[in-house]
């Protein structure tokens, strides 16, 4: 499989370092300094691209990729606002996009877990539900992408939550998603149930990068060839 990377930070080089272990060739490489290589007749070299860049340049570069008529998978967060746009380019285009908040499997598995346990919870209004994140100095967003999927899980089960906020909050109604950066971390979040009995934690730690990316370019493999709009769930068959 070709395979281009726009987006060639730390992401991009892990998945990079997965892909020649499993005899995919990179095409292209996209960074900051190269941005004029990403035109059309270039990401056409490839069967997939990977896109791992930053909120303002998300859009215009998974468009191109439509353009060019080449599957796109997308891992950068902060730019959700803009979805429907992307859909519907995605689809005007007959384009093939997948975009995941995290890519990790155990991420993922760690998604149902957490719907599953929010259905469990709706019915037991005793429990105060919060969000702990923690990530890397050099992450661009707060809350994490992952976070955010996660409280909107939370919110579409617990119906006494019907928003969510990136501070403490003593709104009953309110779910609190509190963000920590520290040096070297990948990823950690933890859905805590606090009652005045029992308190109930899940977390999900991530050890290094491997994960997202070997998830990122497992999601590569599913979507070349197709078109259509996917997600994680649907190569994982959850």
């Amino acid at each position: 499989m070709k395979i281009a990377l726009i987006g060639y930070g730390k992401m991009g080089k892990a998945i990079e370092e997965i892909a020649e272990v499993e005899g995919h060739e990179i095409v292209l490489k996209i960074a900051s300094e190269n941005r004029n290589l990403l035109t059309i007749e270039n990401i056409k070299q490839a069967d997939v691209a990977i896109e791992f860049t930053n909120p303002q340049s998300a859009v215009d570069n998974i468009k191109k990729c439509f353009d060019a008529n080449v599957p796109v998978v997308c891992g950068t967060t902060g730019w959700l606002k803009e979805m429907d746009e992307i859909k519907n380019y995605c689809s005007q285009k007959q384009g093939a996009f997948l975009y995941a908040s995290n890519f990790s499997v155990g991420v993922n598995l760690f998604f149902a877990l957490n719907n599953y346990l929010a259905t469990l919870m709706s019915t037991h209004t005793e429990y105060n539900i919060s969000i702990e994140e923690t990530h890397h100095t050099q992450k661009k967003d707060a809350p994490s992408g992952t976070a955010i999927t996660l409280a909107e899980q939370i919110l579409e089960k617990i119906k006494s939550k019907t928003n969510w906020v990136n501070n403490e909050s003593n709104d009953a109604s309110t779910l609190e998603i509190i963000s920590r950066r520290i040096n070297d971390v990948p990823g950690i979040h933890t859905i805590k149930y606090n009652s005045a009995t029992d308190f109930i934690q899940i977390t999900h730690s991530a050890h290094n990068r491997k994960g997202f990316a070997g998830g990122a370019l497992l999601a590569a493999k599913f979507i070349a060839g197709k078109k259509g709009i996917f997600s994680m769930q649907d190569v994982l068959g959850l």
